[in-house]
């Protein structure tokens, strides 16, 4: 039996490519145990999760993002050709704008911040209002791979690079318990067991749901059948350094400033750009929720 009172959240979402699609299992398991999400604060990955679910869109981006897989990642990826990343990222945002719609963020019914990096002034940027997808698209600008983003004159990189775990925007929170999930935890000897996918409850608008999802797949397919996998080797090799990085940042950062709870993935739980695994990130999510935190009764 559930207590009446929810206990309010403060959700600090870090960083760390598809990892993060733990993030929504993490989620899922907090609404079903009555923890009231009245925060959210993201870099990268978790900037673009826990804004699908401040805007309504959570089950509509987890139905969509478990039916894509490696070629239709592929098909996402629109090459720059420029030296500042080898993805535009415009295809991805634009994608994700037509499935679930923009928003303001400042109109949205939960607090948001998106944490992307100024580099060039080696300072974090916090991005509180305006266009949520905007938003979202500084914060996942990984470098080397995105191209950066310019905002108010600022060129702007994947928060990650300075704060993986943004727990700072949540100071000023009036909330029962700040929540920090990082997804760069120590790497696990064996290897990520396969889980089952977590079940959604049904929506009424599942019918249509499912509709649009077929028809953004069919696209897809239809789009990349010309397309061949890229050779991701040095890419690869960038990115484990890169994850490196932010597991000694978000150690520190989190040791300095610590949350009431948090919620480790391993970093090698999956690769950077692996999100045809999403069922079973988000699995594992539910599962270190469950393991994390306490179960209200």
């Amino acid at each position: 039996m559930h207590s009446l009172k929810k206990t309010t959240v403060s959700l600090v979402l870090g960083s760390g490519g598809a990892r993060g699609l733990a993030h929504i299992g993490i989620i899922k398991w907090l609404v079903e145990n009555d923890y009231e999400i009245r925060s959210i604060s993201g870099c990268s990955i978790g900037a673009l999760i826990g804004g699908v679910y401040a805007a309504g869109k959570l089950e509509i981006f987890e139905k969509w993002i478990c039916e894509i897989d490696k070629l239709d990642i592929i098909s996402l990826l629109d090459i720059s050709w420029k030296s500042s990343g080898l993805v535009r990222g415009d295809k991805v945002i634009n994608t994700l704008v037509e499935l679930l719609g923009d928003q303001k963020i400042e109109e949205l019914a939960v607090s948001y911040t998106a944490v992307a990096a100024d580099i060039k002034n080696e300072k974090e940027v916090w991005i509180n209002s305006g266009s949520l997808f905007e938003a979202i698209r500084a914060s996942i600008s990984l470098p080397l791979f995105f191209t950066p983003v310019t905002r108010n004159g600022v060129e702007l990189i994947d928060g990650g690079v300075l704060n993986p775990v943004p727990i700072a925007p949540t100071f000023s929170d009036h909330t029962d318990l700040t929540i920090a999930v990082n997804l760069g935890g120590t790497v696990a000897e064996a290897p990520i067991e396969e889980l089952k996918p977590v079940p959604s409850k049904s929506s009424p608008q599942g019918l249509k749901i499912h509709e649009n999802i077929y028809k953004f797949i069919s696209r897809f397919r239809s789009e990349k059948k010309e397309q061949k996998a890229q050779d991701w080797g040095a890419y690869d090799i960038a990115n484990q350094a890169f994850d490196a990085m932010q597991s000694t940042i978000a150690r520190q950062k989190l040791a300095a400033y610590p949350a009431d709870y948090n919620i480790e993935i391993a970093r090698n739980a999956c690769g950077t750009l692996e999100f045809d695994r999403a069922c079973e990130m988000i699995a594992l999510g539910y599962k270190k929720a469950q393991h994390y935190l306490p179960e209200k009764v």
